[in-house]
């Protein structure tokens, strides 16, 4: 991505980032899209393709979707047509799905990533996808030996219908055994890298730094908890996020940095995801909306200037 007159003042004062060893430039706020388009009724169509619009308007380059997350793959393709009609370019964005997780039962065989990516390819509306995710294994087995994910994918990325492979999952060890094997170019971590934990910096990102693999940084706000409402009020974290979240030390801890960012006038939310953007090995932190209002917000959170005095106050009280 380059720089232009035309660039976001945001994007202007952080950058834009390399994304490891495979040539992208990515910004570094991404769009997650577990939630697109998530109503009080249901969800919509609409609704999801006015999120992704926005935040491509806005000047994030970088949009995630995975088959596991229902409709948001279909969505992302309507809202890329759209975007298409109306001038905007493939080549600019930075386009990542996962494989494995399209069935029930999980398949990282060859045979089931080559279906899950050709439907990827087909739902998304593009000829390539600059990022394939082998998405939350819980053995590695099926995903490296001969007959596995990462031999299919090597082989699609020959074919040019994928540029990169990486890992999503939560597992640190996970990653830095596949950051090990030379043949993955993306780490894709969450819920390990905020105001609250920092686990990925040993677990991941310092491996990663260490191979020159990009990393991704998902589930930053913690689905809502670090969000610009007091974090005792914020609602709770979907269903398929609630093993991980709103433990009661956590909701203490967050209550305690939102009333640090009151007292300085700062929410939660720009507190937070200034902090995730200051860590230059994590090329794009990736923020999940459902509405293109909420993907206004983050962007609004990380366009504030906060002075240096808060950062040195956080060093101090919290050891950030």
């Amino acid at each position: 991505m380059t720089r232009s007159p035309d660039t976001p003042s945001w994007v202007q004062v952080w950058g834009s980032r390399r994304l490891g060893r495979t040539g992208m430039r990515v910004t570094p706020l991404g769009l997650g899209g577990a939630w697109l388009g998530k109503t009080a009724s249901g969800f919509s169509d609409e609704t999801a393709i006015a999120a992704v619009l926005r935040a491509l308007a806005l000047g994030i380059n970088v949009v995630d979707t995975a088959p596991l997350y229902g409709e948001s793959e279909r969505r992302v393709g309507l809202a890329l047509r759209e975007w298409r009609a109306r001038g905007g370019k493939r080549a600019d964005l930075v386009l990542s799905t996962k494989t494995g997780t399209r069935t029930r039962s999980h398949d990282y065989s060859a045979a089931g990533t080559r279906r899950s990516v050709e439907e990827s390819l087909r739902l998304l509306q593009t000829d390539y996808v600059d990022i394939v995710f082998v998405h939350d294994p819980t053995n590695l087995t099926p995903v490296l030996a001969p007959g596995g994910a990462l031999e299919e994918l090597r082989r699609l990325k020959a074919e040019g219908l994928v540029r990169a492979i990486g890992l999503g999952v939560r597992e640190h060890e996970f990653h830095r055994r596949c950051i090990e094997t030379g043949q993955f170019e993306v780490s894709l971590t969450y819920r390990d890298y905020n105001l609250i934990s920092q686990d990925a910096v040993a677990g991941i990102l310092e491996p990663a730094a260490a191979r020159d693999v990009g990393v991704f940084n998902g589930m930053a706000v913690l689905g809502g908890l670090l969000g610009s409402a007091d974090p005792q009020a914020a609602p709770p974290a979907p269903i398929q996020a609630r093993p991980y979240l709103r433990v009661d030390e956590e909701v203490r801890r967050a209550r305690a940095l939102w009333e640090l960012g009151r007292a300085h006038g700062i929410s939660l939310l720009a507190l937070n995801l200034q902090f995730c953007l200051r860590e230059r090995r994590i090329a794009s932190t990736l923020v999940g909306v459902q509405t293109a209002a909420e993907i206004e917000q983050d962007v609004e959170a990380v366009s504030r200037p906060i002075p240096e005095e808060v950062w040195r106050e956080l060093h101090s009280r919290f050891g950030l």
